[in-house]
Order: C-alpha cells, then structure tokens, then sequence
C-alpha cells in the first residue's frame, strides 16, 4: 500500500496594521502570500476592513487608534498601551512563522520590542521604514536589536538605512507605482487639462484636524488670486467621512469648489488638473506622478509645529521633494503661510512660467527614479517576508 503524503504544515503569520494606509498594504501582502502559499498559510493580528476581507479577524477595531495631535495621544495613552500589551501577548501567544508590523512605529514597535524580548526566534519584518532619516535617526540602529528587514517605500531609504547602521533595508517599491495609469490624462483630458479656466485643485488635507487648520488659509488665497484676475475651476478632492468638515470649510470661500468624493472621483480631478494647492504630505508625491505641478503649505498646532521643525533633519517636508532630490516644490510653513506668498505662488504653476516648467521636467524623471522592474511592491514584499521567514528556520 502506498504511503499517505505528509500534511503540510501551514505557516502562520502574524501582521499589526493599526491605520488605513496600512490596513491596505497588509490586505494586498496577504494575498499575494496567500498566492504563494495556497492553503498553507493563516493569518492573525490586527488589522481593519480591508484585511478582513482577506480573511483576518482583528484583536480590536483599529479606530480605536485614529488619534491626531500630541494633547490628544496624551489622553488615550493608556488605552494605547493597552492595547500595545494585548496585541503583544497575542502574538508571542500565537507562535507565529513570523511577524510583519505595517507603518504607524509608535504603535508597532513596540510590538515587535516586547514580542523579540519574550519571544526571540520569531523573525520580525517592518513593511513602511521609519522615517530615521528625517528625525531620530538613532532608531535606525536602536532597531537592529528587534528588526530582521525592513522594506521601503521611498528609493533613498535603504541608503539611508545603512549609512545610520540600521537592519537590511530593501526598496520594495511605493504603491503609488501601480496606480500611474489611473492617474495621467487620456488625450480628451489632456485637452481639458490644457484649456480655460484652468482646473485647479485644492487639497487641504485628509484627517479633520488638518482640515480645521488650512481651510480659512486655503480661502483667503484663493479670494487674493480671484482678486488679482486670476480664472480658474476649483476642485476639492476629499473622502466620505470628510465631507461634513469640508463642507463647513469651504462655506465662506469667495469661490465655491466642486467636491469630489472618493479615489475614483480624486484619480478623475487628478488628470485633469493643471495646478494643485496642497497640504504637504503623501499627496505631493501622487501629484508629482500625475504631472501636475503645485504647491505646498502646511499649518499645525504651536505645540506640534514646533517639536515638528526641531526635530526634522530634511531640506523639504515635501515627499515629492525628497523623492526627486531637489527642492522643486515651493513649500510654505505655519506662519510662512500667508496667503500674500500662497497666491503669488499659485499663479506662477497655473500660468506657463518658469517655475511650472521646472516642475513638469523633475516630474518627468519620476518613474525612472521610482522603478521596481516587473514586479510590484506587494510581491516584493511577500517574497522578503518568505525569505526571511526560510531563513530563520534553517538557522534555527
């Protein structure tokens, strides 16, 4: 009688992903090693709806942790703490292959500090690089002690990495590499990207306390720039749970915006936008992609902005910036942010000037400077997290 095959053993794998952005990158990771893996694999820890629908039950909703604002992390740090020892135990309680913590580190690493001190043989990967080279760049080699490898989004971090003597580092590729098409303009919305009045879009931010600080900035300039003669049709991207708070915002603007609701609406306005205003952040990096040149503000709480300029240690807080590696940008902060400087700016990206060409040559190297070769940053990350999860065994 033949022999029956050997089961095969599944291969658990435990992933904390406590914010939105994150909850993304887990859902398509776990796909992709439910690609690779088949049924031999599952899947605990923590994570929100878009991990559920790959088929992870959360130890806790991961709203719990939407805090902005330090008075405000301040106030729920117990609860975080908590929650931090919780997910800990689960996961040394779990035994898992190996462990992957997804951005959001004063969350995570913690994690992954209390779960490497009790649990040593779990092999711990970082999907989203701390961001050592912009402040505290101590972590980087604080981290070697807790994190096996830490995958990137940004192509200078590995370097970045190992000139502050941190864990392996790879450039796995940013998301935004695989939403390019959705991004740049067919041939009509070229035209109407080329046509009168220029679209203009105004993104004042994508959490409601960024909102509250950059709304009654982003009017008074655009009723300087209306002032000044200034044509344009104003469209302001935002999403579902915003729109109250956007609404409110705009109520007193001199020019009354189209607001465009959810990523498809948002990609829409993209490739048809001849300028941008926006709030610093990832968004810069997605213009960028989609050819649109802009300019950055940002506004904060004095207590934030402060410990936010003390602490950075890069030339722009504009990803794009960073990304590109020149200051291409222009960027205007807290109280540099008057609409004075805001409206002068704008009309140097809506008008065909020097400055607006600038940006279109810088964004033009983008792709080069972003590349991946064939594969995607989820792939790339799953075959990471896999390596490094046969090399922990066979070291063992």
């Amino acid at each position: 009688m033949a022999a029956r095959p050997a089961s095969v053993v599944a291969r658990k794998i435990f992933l904390v992903a406590t914010e939105e952005s994150g909850d993304r990158l887990g859902a398509s990771l776990m796909k992709v090693l439910r690609q690779r893996l088949g049924d031999a694999v599952r899947f605990e820890g923590v994570g929100g709806l878009t991990m559920a629908r790959e088929g992870l039950v959360s130890l806790f909703p991961i709203q719990e942790l939407s805090i902005m604002g330090f008075t405000a992390v301040a106030r729920k740090l117990p609860m975080i703490l908590r929650r931090v020892r919780e997910t800990a135990d689960a996961a040394v309680a779990a035994a898992p292959d190996i462990l992957v913590i997804i951005d959001s580190p004063d969350f995570t690493h913690r994690v992954a500090r209390r779960v490497r001190a009790r649990a040593p043989a779990i092999p711990i990967v970082d999907y989203v690089a701390p961001t050592v080279w912009a402040w505290r760049s101590g972590r980087a080699r604080a981290m070697r002690r807790y994190i096996d490898h830490v995958l990137a989004l940004l192509p200078f971090e590995p370097e970045a990495y190992r000139r502050l003597n941190g864990p392996p580092c790879t450039y796995i590729g940013h998301t935004l590499i695989e939403q390019i098409g959705s991004l740049r303009p067919d041939a009509d919305e070229q035209r109407r990207r080329d046509g009168q009045p220029p679209v203009l879009l105004v993104l004042p931010g994508s959490r409601r306390s960024e909102i509250r600080h950059h709304m009654t900035v982003f009017g008074e300039t655009l009723q300087r720039l209306r002032e000044q003669g200034a044509d344009f049709e104003l469209v302001l991207p935002t999403m579902p749970h915003l729109i109250d708070a956007v609404r409110e915002g705009v109520a007193g603007w001199p020019v009354a915006p189209r607001i465009a609701v959810g990523e498809q609406e948002k990609k829409a306005a993209f490739r048809i936008a001849r300028a941008a205003f926006a709030k610093s952040g990832t968004v810069t990096l997605e213009l960028a992609l989609a050819g649109v040149p802009m300019i950055g503000a940002y506004r904060a709480g004095p207590i934030e902005m402060w410990i936010a300029l003390t602490l950075a240690k890069t030339s722009s807080v504009i990803l794009a910036n960073l990304v590109i590696g020149e200051n291409v940008i222009p960027e205007f902060m807290q109280a540099d942010a008057t609409p004075e400087k805001l409206a002068a700016a704008l009309r140097d990206v809506l008008e065909d000037t020097p400055q607006r060409r600038r940006q279109l040559d810088a964004f033009s190297r983008l792709d080069a400077i972003m590349a991946t070769g064939s594969q995607s940053p989820s792939v790339r990350a799953a075959d990471i997290v896999l390596a490094t999860l046969r090399k922990s065994r066979t070291s063992v």
